[in-house]
């Protein structure tokens, strides 16, 4: 009605007379009242038109509607004699303009628009729009945007990724050409040795995205290498601008070393200073290059808003993975869940928060959450001492070819130190009674001429790159122990530190889980087992700007997975991001060399699948796993539609997720499991189960053979969990494996908490 009456000329007419007079004084006072906005994201589901600039309308038409609701000003206000028209003629005008404004202000107000791959909106709403918002039926969620951290010369070879074999993984996947993979993270620094497209062919024909030119970067700095950047900046200030690039260019390196990490190029005789001398390349070194620049400042962090645009254009651009190095703080990225049902394979780090339990990130079952693992390399660097014919070793990045000779000072943690006493000296930081995995550094400028750190885990040796040449020197408690003791003895002791050598190969120790590997149970999940898997992290070289520098977390495990995941999409084109991630899951390695994986912590012990999952990822072996556990996306739907109401008579049971693990929080009494593989392999086959029942427990499965053919490709079996003896307990861990007698031995972790009573800690 209001439109209509606009278009009458008579009263269009009265809205310029009027306007100033008669509503410039309660509009006004109507304008003040409104409240501080904050930006929140919309999540619709799945999109209901074809149209992306129809569904973007639609998002305005809710904007505007709410905002509409506005209570107009009261006829009280208005001065019947300034003008004689009656009160309807001004509410009227006062319709027209209030429907200007509300369409005006609710295109103001909406930052991004999610139209692709799924529906929804982020806009700046006060707390009062947001909370009607919440209520209309249509709206699946409503949440503030929030900041999320971010959290290779050798790791590939370890991974068993050789690029010089005509045979294997990478030689049968053309080293994974044509895959596409999109990297949400920092940007990207184009110009960097391992982005050169040599030898690489045209652009994938159902590549559909842009090269968004910038600042510092222009549309021809795209390639056949990176073929697509984007970059999202409408969420932000000029504050957080300052020392940014305002396109896909990189300020910070995160991006850039993950992506060279995923997919760089072969680049030969890279190191950092000569340590770790060989070629550098990605897990997937001829796979393309999807930028999506959502991560801002330093150190970067990654606005949801400006992530889930990122979801949104990465579907609609065709990429095949997406690698997402990021946390996510008491949110899981539902989007996630609209790529995985386009076919993508979702690929989150787990998180930097370990070794305390239930610090995993990004749980949500249809993506992965990938551990960080140590490497076969080691940087030994020899510690003498004056008074001694012999040498400590501890690790460094010290690159200074000239010895260093200084006396040494002990004088406890740089905490509690006079900082002065360290002037011209290499301090020794000894706290063993300090739970600290990684002692705290003394900065240069504090005068120190070397520091040896006393630590219980040395997963993160690139905290000490920042000391250049001086020499910064992790060691363990007992040679700390004993160098002390010698300070104690002479007071005038001379230390001498030679410069660090590479160490590789079977001699190391490796893999580890890191001790800042975020570990399990999820606090939002615990039905779903987290991580899913392991893969290199510590100290891996890759590219920052025009260099290789050393990064270390579960941000630089996740490319190694990505890539990997690339290089199997390749291969096998048609399997669903659920049999993949069983493929890896399944095939993960829990040893090396007869010796089970440890995970570094206080104390060390043997890892379980609440630090790395099924295992330590295994590329060539999950080219053939045998079996696979697929979903039917549809399952995912269910699961969050449940999780969203917060319905507590949903009828879906999560532990029966057709997952490639199995986690049951609460025995409390028998409970049985549903799963279903399907045949990948060899047509005719015959599996038996294999159970490593967790202490205490009791796992049957019927049926425990399970015998495919051409006809019958897939199998549905029962796993029934009891307890031999009630008690209160934590977690205990065990396996079901199908083994054919050969070559499949397809294992899933199991993670099981007996209960007697609900709500209670172990007893």
């Amino acid at each position: 009605m209001a439109d209509a009456a606009c278009n009458e000329g008579s009263h269009c007419r009265l809205v310029i007379v009027v306007l100033l007079l008669i509503l410039l004084l309660p509009l006004q006072t109507f304008c003040q009242q409104s409240t501080t906005k904050k930006l929140y994201v919309v999540y619709l589901g799945d999109k209901q038109h074809e149209d992306p600039e129809q569904t973007t309308a639609s998002h305005h038409d809710m904007l505007t509607a709410i905002l509409g609701r506005q209570e107009p000003p009261s006829k009280s206000n208005y001065i019947y004699a300034l003008i004689s028209v009656t009160v309807q003629d001004i509410y009227t005008i006062y319709s027209c303009i209030s429907n200007v404004y509300n369409k005006e202000e609710a295109h103001d107000s909406m930052i991004y628009s999610y139209k692709h791959g799924f529906s929804g909106f982020s806009a700046m709403l006060t707390e009062s729009q947001a909370q009607e918002i919440a209520e209309l039926p249509e709206v699946h969620s409503i949440r503030p945007s929030i900041l999320h951290p971010l959290h290779t010369t050798r790791s590939q070879d370890f991974l068993g990724l050789d690029y010089t074999q005509s045979a294997g993984l990478l030689h049968d996947t053309n080293y994974g050409d044509s895959v596409i993979i999109g990297i949400i993270d920092s940007g990207i620094w184009p110009e960097s040795p391992s982005f050169k497209d040599d030898g690489l062919g045209p652009l994938p024909s159902k590549w559909k995205g842009k090269c968004l030119a910038g600042q510092a970067f222009g549309s021809n700095q795209c390639n056949r290498k990176i073929i697509g950047a984007r970059w999202y900046d409408k969420h932000l200030n000029p504050d957080n601008l300052k020392g940014q690039y305002k396109s896909a260019r990189d300020a910070d390196g995160h991006g850039t070393h993950v992506a060279s990490t995923a997919a760089g190029v072969l680049v030969p005789n890279v190191s950092f200073h000569g340590l770790a001398v060989g070629y550098a390349r990605g897990a997937a070194p001829r796979a393309r290059l999807a930028v999506y620049k959502a991560c801002w400042g330093s150190p970067p962090s990654c606005d949801t808003a400006a992530v889930l645009q990122a979801f949104d254009d990465a579907i609609h651009d065709g990429v095949d993975v997406l690698s997402l190095s990021i946390g996510a703080p008491g949110l899981e990225y539902p989007a996630s869940l609209q790529a995985v049902k386009n076919g993508i394979s979702v690929i989150f780090s787990a998180g930097n928060e370990g070794p305390a339990p239930r610090t995993v990130k990004n749980a949500s079952p249809w993506a992965m959450s990938v551990a960080s693992a140590t490497i076969d390399r080691a940087f030994p660097t020899v510690i003498t001492l004056s008074d001694s014919t012999s040498s400590f070793v501890g690790q460094s990045l010290f690159y200074d070819t000239d010895d260093k000779i200084d006396n040494c000072c002990l004088f406890g943690t740089p905490e509690t130190s006079n900082v002065t006493l360290a002037v011209g000296k290499i301090v020794l930081c000894n706290s063993p009674n300090s739970v600290s995995l990684i002692s705290p550094t003394i900065q240069p400028e504090a005068g120190a001429k070397g520091i040896i750190f006393a630590a219980y885990a040395f997963d993160i040796l690139d905290v000490v790159e920042s000391c250049g040449s001086m020499p910064c020197v992790l060691v363990d408690f007992e040679v700390a122990q004993q160098i002390k003791q010698s300070a104690d003895e002479n007071t005038a002791l001379v230390v001498k530190v030679a410069a660090a050598q590479t160490w590789i190969g079977g001699e190391v120790l490796a893999p580890k889980i890191s001790a800042f590997s975020s570990r399990g149970p999820s606090p939002l999940y615990p039905e779903f087992l987290k991580p899913d898997i392991a893969a290199p992290g510590s100290n891996i070289l890759a590219a920052v700007q025009d260099s290789y520098k050393f990064m270390s977390g579960t941000s630089m495990a996740c490319p190694h997975v990505s890539g990997v995941v690339a290089l199997l999409k390749a291969l096998h084109p048609d399997w669903s991001p659920a049999i993949i991630k069983s493929a890896l899951v399944t095939t993960a390695s829990n040893e090396k060399y007869g010796v089970p994986i440890l995970a570094d912590g206080l104390p060390q012990k043997i890892a379980d699948p609440f630090d790395y999952g099924g295992g330590f990822i295994d590329p060539n072996r999950a080219v053939d796993p045998g079996l696979a556990y697929d979903v039917d996306p549809n399952d995912y739907t269910l699961l969050l539609d449940c999780i969203s109401a917060a319905n507590s008579s949903c009828e879906f049971e999560p532990i029966n997720m057709n997952l490639p693990s199995i986690a049951i929080p609460n025995l409390k009494e028998p409970t049985t499991v549903l799963r279903t593989v399907t045949n990948v392999g060899q047509a005719d086959a015959v599996y038996k189960a294999v159970v490593k029942s967790p202490p205490g427990m009791k796992i049957s499965v019927e049926p425990s053979v399970l015998q495919f053919s051409q006809s019958k490709k897939k199998q549905s079996f029962k796993v029934i969990f009891s307890m031999t003896r009630k008690f209160q307990g934590g977690y205990l861990f065990g396996s079901l494996a199908w083994y054919d007698g050969g070559t499949h031995y397809v294992r899933i972790p199991i993670a099981v908490r007996p209960i007697v009573s609900d709500n209670y800690a172990d007893l």
